[in-house]
């Protein structure tokens, strides 16, 4: 896409070609189910409706909108932002499973670091109110992730007795 860019417009200033390039790039991201023909027609309708208008975000297309070298870059343009984003939604399955892998490693490793590190006083100090609260004997924890499992037990162990009594 990016050498396809350098090769279009010609004539362009580097603020108007950047400009339409971008513009154009958001519009074939907005309607991927329209065919690279579509896109084109409903670019040239929607400037030609703008010019008409006077608002314009592009006034220097007024004289070449309708030339062939126009349509001709504009085409190829077009053409490779479908191919771009094509590609991309083809590796969006990798990029999820990489996303979860990643994710999984990450609390995998806050697991392990957790299992080193001695539990807090806010930790200790919970459970101890839990264990008093429900009447049940403390335990001796070495670590963060021992407390925290051990908290997460009473609670969820008690919130199914309280759910199944109603």
């Amino acid at each position: 896409m990016y050498e396809v860019k350098k090769q279009i417009y010609p004539d362009f200033t580097k603020n108007q070609k950047s400009a339409l390039c971008n513009y154009l790039r958001a519009f074939v991201k907005k309607n991927p189910q329209l065919s690279e023909l579509e896109i084109f027609d409903k670019f040239i309708d929607d400037e030609k409706y703008y010019l008409e208008m006077n608002c314009s975000r592009f006034e220097f297309l007024k004289d070449i909108l309708f030339e062939d070298w126009f349509k001709k870059d504009t085409e190829k343009y077009i053409h490779e932002c479908k191919k771009y984003y094509d590609y991309k939604e083809s590796q969006r399955p990798v990029i999820e499973a990489n996303k979860a892998f990643e994710k999984q490693k990450r609390e995998f490793l806050k697991k392990v670091k957790m299992s080193k590190e001695s539990p807090t006083e806010k930790q200790l100090y919970y459970y101890e109110k839990l264990c008093k609260k429900y009447g049940l004997e403390k335990k001796e924890l070495s670590s963060k992730l021992e407390a925290m499992e051990e908290i997460d037990k009473i609670i969820t162990e008690h919130d199914v007795k309280l759910n199944a009594e109603d």
